[in-house]
C-alpha cells in the first residue's frame, strides 16, 4: 500500500462558551493569526455542537458563537485568508462522527481525562454526547484531512485519540485515507494561568473576575487586574531557571513574553532584578496597548450580527468544498451505497 501524501492543512476549534479572555487570545487566537500567512490552508471552527454536550440557553449559545467569531477576526484572523465556520453549518462533521463512533472503542472513551473531570461522580446523568465528544473532535479534524492541529497541553490526549481512530480506520479497511495528524504546541504562553493562583489555568468559570483579563475589559480594568495580580516578594530572576517553583512570577513573565513576541529569556534579560512594583506597570501598559484594539473591534463587530452570520455562511460554503468529497469517499470505503 503506497503512502498517501496529504496536502498540509491546519484545523482548530474553540467552544463558544462566552467571555473570551487573555488565555484564549494568547493560547489560541494570537497564534492562529500569526500563522495564517505561512501559506498553509487553515480552518478555524466555533464548535457549537460540542457546546451542547452540556446544557445551553439557546440565545446565549447564539451570542457566544457570534462573539467567538468576532474574537477571531478582531485578533487578526482574516476571513479572506482563513476559513471561519461554526460547526453545525457543516453537516459532514456530525456525519463522519457517527462513522468514528463505530470505530472508536468504549474503553478509549472511558479513559479520557476530560470525560472523568466533567462527568465526575455523576457520570450516569451525563449526556451521551459528552462521552462521545472525542469522536466528534476526531471528525472535526479528519473531515478536512487536517495534517496539523494547534493544541494546548490539556488537549494532547484528544489528538492522540484522533490519531488512534485514524490509524484503526485505515487498518480496518486496508487504506491510507486519513492522516495521522500532528500536534503543534509552541509559544511562551500556550497555557495562561490565573492572575490569582498561578497553579490554575485562566478560566471563565473561575468565580473571581479578577483571576482573568476578559477581551471585553477596558484599559482601566486591565491595568487594575494586573496591578492586583498575585506575586511573591522576590525580585524577578535574570534566567528562566529562576522562575521554577514561582508559578505567579512565571505566569506574568510568560504573558509579557507572549504579548511582546519575545522569549522568556529575552524578557528576563531586560527585567531581571526588578521588583514587581516596577514590572507590573510595564506589563499593564503592554497589555492595554495590545488588547484595547481587540476589544474595540469586537464591540464594532458584535453591533452587526448579520455581518458575522454572513462571514460564517461563506466559510461553511468554502468548508463543504473540502468536507463533502472526503465524507463521500469515506462512505465508499465503508461500503455505503449512494
Amino acid at each position: 500500500m503506497s503512502k498517501t501524501e496529504f496536502t498540509p492543512r491546519v484545523f482548530s476549534g474553540i467552544q463558544p462558551s462566552g467571555d473570551l479572555h487573555l488565555g484564549n487570545y494568547l493560547g489560541a487566537l494570537k497564534r492562529f493569526a500569526d500563522a495564517q500567512d505561512q501559506g498553509i490552508q487553515s480552518i478555524y471552527c466555533m464548535v457549537d455542537l460540542h457546546a451542547i454536550t452540556v446544557p445551553q440557553k439557546p440565545e446565549d449559545l447564539k451570542r457566544s458563537t457570534r462573539e467567538l467569531c468576532a474574537g477571531f477576526i478582531a485578533s487578526g484572523i482574516d476571513p479572506q485568508k482563513s476559513i471561519l465556520i461554526n460547526q453545525s453549518q457543516v453537516p459532514e462533521h456530525a456525519q463522519l462522527a457517527w462513522i468514528f463512533n463505530c470505530v472508536a472503542r468504549m474503553g478509549w472513551m472511558g479513559r479520557m481525562t476530560q470525560w472523568k473531570d466533567k462527568a465526575g461522580k455523576n457520570a450516569e446523568a451525563a449526556s451521551l454526547g459528552l462521552f462521545a465528544y472525542p469522536a466528534l473532535m476526531a471528525a472535526d479534524i479528519l473531515v478536512y484531512h487536517a495534517t496539523h492541529v494547534p493544541v494546548g497541553e490539556d488537549q494532547k490526549q484528544h489528538l492522540e485519540l484522533t490519531r488512534d481512530i485514524a490509524a484503526k480506520f485505515n487498518h480496518d479497511y486496508g487504506v491510507d485515507f486519513f492522516p495521522l495528524t500532528e500536534p503543534v504546541i509552541e509559544g511562551a504562553a500556550t497555557r495562561v494561568m490565573s492572575l490569582r493562583d498561578g497553579s490554575k489555568k485562566m478560566s471563565k468559570s473561575d468565580p473571581s473576575d479578577a483571576s482573568r483579563i476578559n477581551l471585553s475589559d477596558d484599559a482601566d480594568t486591565i491595568a487594575k487586574k494586573i496591578r492586583k495580580a498575585k506575586t511573591d516578594p522576590d525580585a524577578l530572576p535574570s534566567e528562566a531557571k529562576g522562575l521554577e517553583a514561582r508559578p505567579e512570577a512565571r505566569n506574568l513573565v510568560n504573558i509579557y513574553a507572549a504579548l511582546s513576541d519575545q522569549s522568556v529569556e529575552q524578557v528576563l534579560s531586560e527585567v531581571g532584578g526588578q521588583q514587581f512594583g516596577t514590572f507590573k506597570p510595564l506589563l499593564a501598559e503592554l497589555a492595554v496597548t495590545k488588547m484595547s484594539p481587540i476589544t474595540s473591534e469586537m464591540t464594532r463587530l458584535m453591533a452587526d450580527p448579520a455581518e458575522i452570520d454572513r462571514i460564517l455562511a461563506h466559510g461553511a460554503a468554502q468548508a463543504r468544498e473540502i468536507t463533502a468529497p472526503i465524507l463521500r469517499k469515506t462512505y465508499e470505503i465503508v461500503g455505503m451505497v449512494g
